[in-house]
């Protein structure tokens, strides 16, 4: 790891906790951090390792106190278990954004396309995981579409929360850099 990442790295470290956090706090429906810390990390983080562990890792604490504090009347104890569906959409957004942000030049234009994807999928996955693993919908074509009618509105609010945590993630780590030759972070951030 070269110097400056190495002196960035309590920063992006910083940034991803804070998204993380901010899952806790009143928020719309999935408006939240959760694929723009996806494509952060995996943009940002000096190793492809750190890039996958860290947002993981505070996807998975964030959801432990989510679970375990405001939708605890939900579950029987301390909850440990996580929505299949939903850690999976998360890879499959860290390897989107290895794939059109890592190791290229950064370009706002870019983040946004890559931002729209990410809530594409995840949209596609959680619902699809919805519908096969709910009784709430038949296991019928009919019942899929009710499934992926149903999440519309909250396809939306996570579009706006991606969009917008993915402008802080990105614009604070570029902020926050001390030289204009650190603020492109070996062009990850």
């Amino acid at each position: 790891m070269s110097a400056p990442l190495a002196r960035h790295l309590p920063l992006l470290l910083l940034l991803i906790l804070l998204a993380a956090a901010s899952r806790l706090l009143p928020h719309w429906p999935n408006f939240g951090p959760i694929g723009a810390m996806a494509l952060f990390g995996a943009a940002a983080f000096p190793r492809k390792w750190m890039a996958a562990l860290v947002p993981f890792a505070a996807l998975y604490l964030s959801d432990l106190a989510l679970n375990n504090v405001l939708y605890s009347q939900y579950y029987e104890g301390f909850y440990w278990g996580f929505n299949a569906w939903v850690y999976l959409g998360f890879g499959l957004t860290i390897l989107l954004g290895f794939g059109l942000l890592r190791n290229t030049t950064f370009r706002w234009l870019r983040l946004g396309g890559a931002t729209v994807g990410a809530t594409l999928v995840f949209f596609v996955l959680t619902n699809f995981g919805s519908w096969l693993g709910s009784p709430l919908y038949p296991q019928t074509w009919s019942g899929l579409v009710a499934a992926f009618v149903a999440g519309l509105p909250f396809l939306l609010n996570s579009f706006a929360g991606n969009v917008l945590f993915a402008g802080l993630l990105f614009g604070g780590a570029r902020y926050f850099a001390k030289t204009p030759t650190e603020a492109t972070v070996r062009e990850r951030v």
